[in-house]
């Protein structure tokens, strides 16, 4: 199984960086989710509700049963997103295309989480599209 399949294999995924605002892509990516059938909370500490989707405010309010965290936030707040991550026991880490830091990236492989950071747009794969 490559990256990508090992990270659409997860029960329940997360946004960060999920936005309620429809024209930002952490407001896309949640849809995307929803558009195939996923279980997905997003996490966004200035609103209680995206989507119809109840927010958590940090990686670390998700519940356990979490694998998979898509990241949309500018590659300073990514690195801290990670290192939440970790301590979260999340397993699959995708950092959407501009969301990336060398540090972040480092930080995933060294704890073992997989990683993807190569440009790969979850909304490609998973063939997003608006309404």
């Amino acid at each position: 199984m490559d990256q990508i399949e090992t990270f659409l294999s997860a029960n329940h995924y997360a946004v960060a960086g999920a936005s309620t605002n429809r024209d930002k892509y952490g407001n896309k990516v949640l849809r995307c989710y929803q558009q195939n059938n996923k279980q997905v909370t997003p996490i966004n500490p200035r609103a209680e509700t995206i989507e119809g989707l109840p927010c958590v405010s940090s990686v670390a309010d998700l519940d356990d049963n979490v694998e998979s965290l898509s990241i949309i936030t500018p590659p300073k707040i990514t690195t801290e997103v990670v290192k939440s991550a970790i301590g979260k026991g999340i397993k699959n880490i995708w950092m959407q295309p501009g969301a990336e830091s060398d540090e972040a990236v480092a930080l995933c492989k060294e704890n073992g989480i997989n990683v993807i950071a190569d440009g790969s747009c979850l909304l490609v794969v998973l063939h997003y599209h608006e309404h």
